[in-house]
């Protein structure tokens, strides 16, 4: 069976360490040294005895958390008729009438479980959003065997974090939030949860892996961990070996629902402000630059002539948004935000997002390859999330589109350069392929299946805007800037791709 990574009500400890770690580090040490002056010396490093002391202070802080909801059954299946005094008559009775009465519309009410710690006495605590999302009811049960009522602050879908309330008569034990970015791999962590629904359970292991990207989300970042992770941890904490929480368990990869060693956790470099907020407004307020960015592959550095591949290529600037006044330009290379790298692509929409709304920042980028600061200030993202999707997929609006090619010999073309056949931009043309009146370039009419460009999706209809960040208006400026290239050496040529709605993206083509 093929792996796949399923969400997973967990809570998890991972603790390990070598004999001096252990005794130089943990708050429990006067057990362990006590113990260690009656035993003979070891010549090998062990993990510690137990974890018992540390664990003890922690578990009241962490609760389980049991949601319940009504759903409709579209089932129209009537009640059978039976004869009065039948055996089975109050069994349908139950059953049926139980449900919502004949005729469908029936309700069947659905329980789960999973975790959550407490983060304030007062009564706030952390989860996942998967636990409690569509929830109708939702009680906190915690170790001592009490419960109580919950009432939703505020969720994160992004972030699948999702903020509690409960009002105790007496202050609730609870644990700090930790600095994640200290961890390292190889680090002892300890995670505690509600595996299955049995109840408090404490686990151990080590911080496998930083910065996983999983795919769940825009801002993934995760910590991936050994200490076992369960079906009924999610929202659970992952603590550091001074009880102080650096992630919340959100995923497992498992072939069958249960730890294979592969567990995921949100780590609180990223969660602590997505919390703060949750309490503050009951929703997030995250930064938004306004562009539609793309990565930077080999090929693209080497024809903007950077040494390595880097940062985030800005493909399109959102109209409206909050660098719409030419701040930043298409084509630019974003290599540092706010004095943070932008190693990859994916670094930029996460350390946008942690920004605050309407903060003035320096932002370094790469402009006809030289770097450059530019200053900006940053909008709000969940003003515009319809745009801001889109500007995270730049080819995201051409799913589902009719796609078909009109034939190309309606109109004149050129010689074919790169496997392309070419026609200048006309009313002729925009008619036949359907493009809007502010896209500009050279049309493509017609693509070699063979070629280069066909490897990278250029198709008829596609407009060339822009080669080697020259902006083209004729076949023959295309011909020209091509050759160019070939003449200065260049294996590859940029190409800005408009499609007929005018989103752009950048793909370089190899020169034959």
């Amino acid at each position: 069976m093929g792996l796949s990574i399923r969400a997973s009500f967990v809570r998890s400890v991972t603790l390990a360490a070598s004999a001096a770690l252990v005794l130089n580090s943990w708050p429990v040490v006067a057990t362990a040294q006590a113990q260690a002056q009656t035993k003979p010396p070891v010549t090998t490093q062990h993990g510690p005895e137990s974890v018992a002391d540390l664990a003890a202070g922690l578990l009241d802080a962490v609760v389980n958390i049991s949601t319940s909801q009504n759903i409709k059954s579209d089932d129209e299946t009537p009640m059978p008729q039976v004869p009065d005094g039948s055996p089975f008559q109050q069994f349908f009775d139950e059953y049926f009438k139980g449900q919502g009465g004949e005729g469908g519309n029936r309700q069947r009410k659905v329980d789960s479980l999973g975790s959550g710690f407490v983060i304030d006495p007062s009564g706030v605590i952390v989860t996942n959003n998967h636990v409690i999302e569509g929830a109708d009811d939702i009680e906190v049960n915690f170790a001592n065997g009490s419960k109580l009522k919950a009432k939703l602050i505020g969720t994160d879908t992004k972030t699948d974090l999702a903020v509690l309330k409960v009002e105790p008569k007496k202050p609730l034990t609870a644990v700090p939030l930790g600095d994640s970015r200290k961890m390292r791999i190889g680090d002892w962590v300890m995670a505690i949860g509600n595996p299955f629904g049995l109840g408090g359970t404490v686990t151990v292991g080590i911080i496998s892996a930083r910065g996983r990207n999983i795919n769940a989300g825009p801002y993934d970042n995760f910590i991936q961990t050994d200490a076992a992770i369960n079906k009924g941890n999610s929202g659970g904490p992952l603590f550091n070996m001074y009880g102080e929480v650096i992630g919340i368990n959100t995923a497992i990869i498992s072939p069958s629902g249960g730890s294979i060693g592969i567990g995921f956790s949100v780590p609180t470099e990223l969660a602590a402000n997505v919390i703060n907020q949750l309490r503050e407004f009951g929703e997030t307020h995250r930064g938004w630059l306004g562009v539609r960015i793309q990565p930077v592959t080999g090929d693209i550095a080497e024809s903007l002539k950077m040494e390595t591949p880097k940062g985030a290529l800005v493909a399109g600037i959102i109209e409206g948004g909050p660098v719409d006044g030419g701040e930043i330009k298409t084509g630019d290379v974003i290599i540092k935000f706010d004095g943070r790298d932008v190693v990859e692509m994916r670094d930029l929409p996460r350390v946008v997002a942690e920004s605050p709304v309407g903060k003035a920042v320096d932002v370094v980028v790469i402009r006809d390859g030289k770097e450059m600061t530019v200053k900006v200030t940053l909008g709000r993202l969940e003003d515009s999330d319809d745009v801001a999707e889109a500007a995270q997929s730049p080819q995201g609006q051409e799913e589902g589109t009719d796609q078909a090619e009109p034939p190309a010999a309606e109109l004149p073309a050129s010689d074919v350069v790169l496997g392309m056949k070419l026609a200048v931009l006309d009313a002729a043309s925009r008619k036949t392929y359907g493009i809007a009146d502010d896209v500009q370039g050279v049309v493509i009419t017609d693509v070699d299946p063979q070629s280069a460009a066909a490897e990278r999706r250029i198709a008829a209809g596609d407009v060339i805007a822009e080669i080697g960040q020259e902006a083209m208006e004729t076949p023959e400026d295309v011909s020209a800037r091509v050759e160019k290239l070939k003449a200065d050496g260049r294996r590859n040529a940029l190409l800005m791709i408009a499609n007929k709605t005018g989103e752009l993206r950048f793909v370089t083509v190899r020169i034959e």
